[in-house]
């Protein structure tokens, strides 16, 4: 159950702003932040606070991608996965690369619940393919040892 301070707050901002419904997304990313995921008892709160059909809400989590209607790690990989990528050499050893040295496939979390590997379509980064984004940082021209990296300096700030 979200904070009733929470919930005052959200329901405050919600008052001032002229067309509530427009933001929907904030709300959902702020409860999904809270919960570490967006579960059915979020989405029903959503919908309570934003005075809208839990279907609604449902329809707008199911096609964003960085809304989790299941459990994510701590940190989610958002993998590009666009044609800029693919063509990227090196690109699907790079991808076994990290599945690897996470020991998941795509759309797995880590046993420890640190990483969640997850493909995206498109994360604008064409330039620096291949690219991916760990909770909002986007890291570009990767290779498996930058990668790699990158996992350890994660698991050191565990």
């Amino acid at each position: 159950m979200l904070p009733e301070t929470y919930i005052n707050e959200v329901e405050k901002r919600l008052r001032r702003a002229g067309r509530p419904r427009e933001m929907v997304i904030d709300v959902m990313l702020e409860v999904q932040q809270f919960y570490g995921w967006f579960s059915d008892e979020a989405l029903e709160q959503t919908a309570r606070l934003l005075n809208m059909n839990p279907l609604e809400i449902e329809e707008l989590a199911t096609f964003y991608n960085y809304i989790y209607r299941q459990p994510v790690g701590k940190y989610v990989i958002h993998v590009c996965d666009s044609v800029i990528c693919w063509m990227t050499e090196g690109y699907a050893s790079f991808v076994e690369h990290m599945q690897e040295k996470l020991g998941i496939q795509m759309g797995q979390t880590t046993d420890d619940g640190m990483f969640t590997l997850l493909p995206v379509c498109c994360l604008g980064y064409c330039d620096l393919a291949p690219a991916l984004m760990i909770n909002q940082t986007v890291y570009g021209r990767l290779t498996a040892e930058k990668f790699d990296q990158i996992i350890e300096d994660f698991r050191r700030e565990k």
